[in-house]
């Protein structure tokens, strides 16, 4: 597979895992074959054989018989379960609004299986927090003080690689959410998600499940299908993680030296990706660049429904 198939950390995996968590399925990884590579996928239907030459190329899907129609489950739900009771799991919540952590922990406090070990509102406190406190799961916002949860998650999942990671944020799903997973995050919601979906998001990643919305999956499956040969329409998606953060802060208003700081980079860096993103998205000044990334960052919050955002600061003007 184009992805590493062997690892769970590789999109392509990922999204494997996602088609076989909708059906209840457990995937198995034979490994190699002359031919290329097994994936046998196993649960209530028959018993599934999808086969990919030595490219990544899929060749055919075969059905196997099942000698036990039962589902067949992951250890790690079993692993949550003492005595026929599921016993709570261990939460950390990293988020920099007071409130927004405040209303997590009261929804999972009036949940039996879900407990709040901790919470951490810059990337800082949050590795603090994974290492003293050995959570099950992490919550984190794309946003946080002092640090980026995009690169948070990359650097949980590379230290703590069996780690849960749901993201929970106001940004805008089509744009983030797949960019998370590649990162490292077992699932995706929006903070305008009703209490219940998000409890279920929660439980499909401490089950080893992957979890995003309806939207998202049947766009990755449009992506999948299409192969290399996808293309999308929307200018956003040519810029990297980082071009991405940086026009998010230019649209809220923040300045070259403002950004730097926020991210830990130079200014000289910050003004590369600046001149990178003009390219990208056909650019030809910083006052233009300044007004569409103010126009994108306006609709975005308005299309999630919160207040337009206040008048840009005097200091986003092209440096």
């Amino acid at each position: 597979m184009p992805d590493s198939v062997g690892s769970a950390t590789g999109l392509g995996m990922k999204f494997m895992a996602y088609r076989a968590n909708i059906l209840g399925a457990v995937i198995e990884i034979l490994g190699n074959t002359p031919s290329g590579t097994v994936v046998n996928v196993t649960g209530a239907k028959p018993r599934l054989r999808l086969r990919y030459d030595k490219e990544g190329r899929f060749m055919e899907e075969t059905s196997m018989p099942v000698s036990n129609p039962t589902w067949t489950r992951s250890g790690v739900v079993a692993s949550g379960i003492i005595g026929g009771k599921r016993r709570a799991r261990r939460v950390l919540i990293v988020d920099d609004h007071p409130i927004v952590r405040q209303g997590l922990r009261r929804v999972m406090e009036a949940e039996e299986d879900l407990t709040v070990c901790g919470e951490a509102e810059t990337v800082r406190d949050a590795r603090v927090a994974i290492k003293d406190l050995n959570p099950e799961v992490m919550i984190a916002d794309i946003s946080l003080k002092q640090g980026d949860g995009i690169e948070l998650v990359r650097d949980v999942r590379a230290h703590y690689p069996q780690l849960p990671i749901l993201v929970l944020s106001m940004h805008d799903e089509t744009i983030y959410a797949e960019r998370m997973l590649a990162a490292g995050a077992n699932g995706y919601i929006m903070k305008q998600a009703a209490s219940e979906q998000f409890l279920i998001a929660l439980r499909r990643v401490l089950d080893g499940g992957i979890y995003v919305s309806e939207a998202v999956g049947n766009n990755m499956i449009q992506k999948f299908a299409a192969g290399g040969s996808y293309i999308s329409a929307n200018p956003i998606d040519r810029l990297s993680n980082r071009e991405l953060q940086i026009l998010h802060m230019i649209g809220k208003g923040m300045s070259t030296r403002e950004t730097a700081h926020s991210l830990n980079l130079s200014i000289k860096t910050v003004e590369s990706h600046r001149q990178r993103i003009k390219r990208k998205l056909n650019l030809s000044t910083g006052t233009q660049l300044v007004q569409y990334a103010i126009n994108w960052f306006s609709s975005r919050k308005l299309q999630q429904g919160d207040a337009p955002p206040a008048a840009p600061a005097a200091s986003a003007t092209p440096e």
